[in-house]
């Protein structure tokens, strides 16, 4: 019986990761798939003035974002949730946001066609948001109707995340084992709910926070563009021959991947340990290139 393992090694910068392919995709919303900053920066301002309070610039709003919006708004509103107009202003912001969510929101470049071919692939996924419930349905149900299978926004009856609570809920929804699962987020609360989960953690860089920042958090893998989900991960519809060992420029000397597509998986561990040294590089390439392929004789 022939098996195949599928590698993928990452080399970017200082970072270097095995991966393997996914079955199982589970996104943050904001910052990940959508890019929501400004009509949340807009409701935030207008409960603000309704209540009379200071109001924030778009890059404040940028660094409350990403643990729920009760939370940002206890960061927007002066002395947070002990001040006593903290409820009526954030049920004012609450309100604002459910009429005005789509105004500029829109899916980051390159999304909408990564969960198309994930989809194509007959891959599952999911939306684990910390954005209230309603809000999640509603985005998910706009922007990603025929992709996303479950869409899980924070509610009363399940902790939110980093709690792992959510993530499970939408694995048991999927009716996917936690084996072949993988979240993918822009916060440093995605990368602890990750670990929370016990999950492989994909960062992206297209959100709310930078690389620095994430990394200072605990994050070790990076996606620079959606595109880099499926390159990244044995995915890549234009990679060639499965019998190759292919090396290929990742983009910009930002690192490159190689694929260990053997029929045997000891004999792919024992080539992607015995290359390593000889041939991975952090130092950009002037062009791709490719070994010959090796036949397994095991």
């Amino acid at each position: 019986m022939v098996c195949c393992l599928y590698y993928c090694v990452i080399l970017s910068g200082e970072n270097k990761r095995i991966m393997k392919d996914f079955d199982t995709y589970i996104f943050d919303l904001d910052g990940t798939l959508l890019s929501t900053l400004g009509d949340l920066a807009a409701s935030t301002n207008y409960a603000l003035r309704w209540a009379g309070m200071p109001e924030r610039t778009v890059e404040e709003v940028r660094m409350f974002v990403g643990n729920g919006v009760r939370l940002l708004m206890e960061r927007a509103i002066p002395d947070g949730a002990d001040n006593p107009r903290f409820e009526a202003t954030y049920a004012r912001f609450r309100e604002h946001y459910m009429l005005h969510n789509l105004d500029t929101t829109r899916p980051y470049d390159g999304v909408p066609e990564l969960l198309r071919e994930l989809k194509r692939r007959g891959k599952k996924l999911a939306i684990v948001s910390n954005k209230f419930y309603a809000a999640t349905q509603e985005l998910a149900r706009h922007f990603f109707p025929d992709t996303i299978e479950v869409a899980i926004g924070e509610r009363e009856t399940i902790r939110k995340k980093p709690a792992p609570d959510t993530v499970l809920e939408a694995l048991r929804q999927l009716d996917a084992p936690k084996e072949g699962a993988v979240y993918i987020g822009d916060s440093d609360v995605d990368v602890m709910t990750a670990k929370n989960c016990g999950l492989p953690c994909i960062s992206v860089l297209w959100g709310f926070r930078d690389k620095e920042f994430l990394t200072e958090h605990g994050a070790t893998c990076f996606a620079e563009k959606p595109a880099d989900i499926l390159r990244r991960h044995g995915n890549d519809p234009t990679e060639s021959a499965r019998t190759d060992v292919q090396y290929r420029s990742a983009g910009s000397g930002h690192g490159y991947f190689c694929s260990f597509p053997f029929q045997n998986s000891q004999l792919a561990k024992a080539w992607s340990r015995s290359i390593s040294r000889p041939f991975f590089t952090t130092a950009p390439c002037s062009r791709p290139f490719a070994m010959k392929s090796v036949s397994s004789g095991l």
